[in-house]
């Protein structure tokens, strides 16, 4: 079945369009939205608690993936989704227009995270059950490449476009037209996928409700029961506990004007600097740590490493928060400093996840269990990031920033690792 769906849809077909569309409604709602939603005048506080909050559907997505085969099949989730969720980006441009816009939109977003982390783990679903082992290693840097790509596009080039339409069309116009170049992807890319899909799997025939409930609980049953799961369980935490507090302001700071601490730049700016800068550090910054890991393999040193990268360049942000410089290339430079080492760093708890959280029985679902723990290590922090920065103030925020860090250092340096013999 499999090397007949080979044949008739080749990976290349699927895969960059499949993951383009991962991206892009992840980033849109993680970090374009609290650009739109700063020059709207929403307080520091409320966007980063409301935006980090919406983004729970990443973390719980693994509870409903085993009914996701109850209906239809895996491919068809994958593009009603990305149409679905085309269309709701559409009324969230709409809703820009009322009184209540935060509200609505607020609102939609949510669903719009939930369709979207759907979309995913139907979308890992096919990768997985379209390809033999040999061909999922050999297009997984697909996987990664357009997924970043839409992270550029999304974060950068319809960021710039909507700094852009401010000064022409105003705040609140250029913002629904950028949503609607959201959806208007979405929609797109939802119907080629429509096609471009491999089919096979509508031959297979769907579980029961008894059994996905019995397999669910079976998985997260054996999930806590593996050895040393909660030392593991603090590391994922704790390991982003300084990166989502960082990432969540970064943008804000950067919007907000100079008398207020900020650094005063356009829109436009901000989607150069993370669309060219950010991004080109971003990619050289994985692609180094990947070679890096392959040589020395998961030890202590090694997540040590890996550790010091992603958390020590947030001393860049504290800087630039104490210096207020105008010079955009020393901006630049600050975040391809932080960019390369998130890069660099980020691999270690996906590298983490994967030989510490993953092996067993449900490899894939419990990767799952593992990646919704770390988008939640993420959401938490990024939660009280908007309190924290509006009471502290820019400087002494990121200074304590840094000092949150030390937590991350510490799981490194204690956490179990498991043996490449240990199941």
């Amino acid at each position: 079945m499999k090397n007949n769906s080979y044949k008739t849809r080749h990976p290349l077909s699927w895969i960059p369009t499949t993951w383009f569309a991962m991206g892009l409604p992840f980033v849109a709602l993680s970090s374009a939205s609290t650009i739109m939603y700063k020059n709207l005048g929403v307080s520091d506080t409320q966007i980063a608690f409301w935006t980090s909050l919406i983004m729970l559907p990443w973390t719980l997505k693994p509870l409903w993936g085993p009914f996701l085969e109850l209906y239809k099949t895996k491919k068809f989730f994958v593009y009603v989704t990305q149409i679905f969720t085309g269309i709701l980006f559409g009324l969230v441009g709409l809703t820009l227009q009322l009184d209540s816009y935060f509200s609505f939109s607020i609102a939609i977003l949510t669903i719009i995270a939930l369709s979207a982390s759907t979309h995913d783990t139907a979308a890992d679903g096919v990768y997985l059950n379209e390809l033999d082992a040999t061909n999922q290693a050999k297009y997984v840097g697909w996987q990664g490449a357009f997924y970043n790509i839409a992270k550029v596009f999304s974060g950068g080039v319809l960021v710039y476009l909507a700094g852009l339409l401010e000064q022409k069309i105003g705040i609140a116009n250029a913002w629904m037209v950028v949503m609607f170049c959201y959806g208007i992807l979405m929609v797109v890319l939802g119907l080629y996928n429509s096609r471009a899909l491999p089919s096979s799997q509508q031959e297979v025939k769907p579980t029961s409700l008894k059994e996905g409930m019995a397999t669910l609980k079976d998985v997260i049953i054996t999930f806590f029961q593996k050895k040393n799961i909660w030392f593991s369980l603090l590391f994922i935490v704790f390991y982003r506990f300084a990166e989502g507090q960082a990432i969540k302001i970064v943008p804000l700071f950067f919007k907000a004007e100079r008398v207020e601490g900020g650094l005063g730049l356009s829109t436009s700016e901000i989607g150069m600097l993370y669309g060219v800068f950010g991004a080109i550090a971003f990619v050289l910054g994985s692609i180094l740590a990947g070679n890096f890991v392959a040589k020395r393999g998961l030890t202590r040193k090694t997540l040590m490493t890996l550790c010091a990268f992603f958390n020590v360049p947030f001393a860049a942000y504290a800087l630039l928060a104490f210096f207020v410089p105008t010079n955009l290339v020393l901006i630049a430079s600050a975040v391809v400093v932080e960019y390369f080492g998130y890069g660099f760093g980020f691999v270690g708890i996906i590298l983490f996840t994967m030989q510490n959280i993953a092996p067993g029985k449900y490899k894939m679902a419990h990767y799952a269990f593992g990646s919704g723990i770390v988008n939640l290590g993420f959401m938490l922090p990024s939660m009280i990031s908007g309190g924290l920065s509006d009471w502290m103030g820019y400087k002494m925020f990121f200074i304590w920033v840094l000092i949150s860090t030390i937590p991350a250092f510490l799981v490194s340096w204690f956490v179990p690792l498991r043996k490449p013999e240990e199941e």
